[in-house]
């Protein structure tokens, strides 16, 4: 049977209706092999691995999304249109921005600010705001709590460079209440809007751009192990 995608290599079924996003696709691996039951990959395409196996008795998935907007938007658009995925969360790191977040805290945006002009696509006659699924959010806060992981909840912003030639720009984001900065939710936010379908961006803040904080390589899996954990709660949730 041909596949639907030139950079998926799945077949129809053998995507879960949930799927967890990593930007690096060896973390994919990493949370099917540790968390999943009986994984098997599906793609390998690009090496942007991805795996279906269960947990907790129920389906789920688990693939790379890539580094940018336009990356996550590919990949979120098929699934969602072509494998019939109803919600994907996305689960990386991000830098601290807020007063009050620190490193090795998890941050659940609510929404995203950006740079991104990958709304353009839509017509839309005036300003979309990226804004996660209220039931994804309300479960993983609820994940959170059960885990004793402290959660941030509110804006971040989603940006199209990693190195941002404007040195003021951090004290702007600070002044509007963004928590962090990262590179794909608005994307992810706005395809899943667009498709009618949930979406989540759950992150773990890996280095603080006022403090110059950051985690060592074994401290970032340590925390990161609490994002995965707080995402597949709120994954295993929504399959009902």
């Amino acid at each position: 049977m041909a596949t639907p995608s030139a950079c998926n290599e799945a077949k129809p079924g053998e995507i879960a209706k949930a799927v967890l996003m990593p930007g690096d696709p060896l973390r994919a691996k990493y949370v099917a092999e540790h968390y999943l039951e009986n994984p098997v990959c599906f793609n390998t395409v690009r090496s942007m691995l991805g795996y279906t196996g269960t947990y907790k008795g129920k389906r789920l998935s688990v693939m790379g999304h890539g580094m940018g907007v336009p990356s996550i938007g590919l990949y979120t658009y098929e699934l969602y249109h072509m494998y019939g995925v109803d919600s994907i969360i996305r689960i990386g790191s991000a830098g601290g921005v807020g007063e009050n977040v620190r490193v090795r805290d998890v941050v659940i945006a609510l929404g995203a600010s950006t740079n991104s002009h990958f709304a353009d696509q839509y017509g839309f006659p005036g300003q979309l705001a990226p804004t996660a699924s209220y039931p994804l959010l309300r479960d993983a806060v609820t994940a959170a709590g059960k885990l004793g992981v402290r959660a941030d909840v509110g804006q971040v912003f989603t940006a199209d460079q990693f190195y941002n030639d404007n040195a003021a720009a951090g004290e702007m984001y600070r002044k509007f209440g963004i928590l962090a900065l990262e590179m794909e939710t608005a994307g992810l936010y706005w395809t899943a809007q667009r498709a009618g379908k949930q979406a989540l961006s759950i992150l773990t803040i890996s280095d603080h751009i006022f403090t110059g904080e950051s985690l060592s390589p074994e401290e970032r899996q340590d925390s990161f192990h609490e994002m995965m954990e707080i995402a597949l709660e709120a994954a295993w949730k929504s399959l009902g």
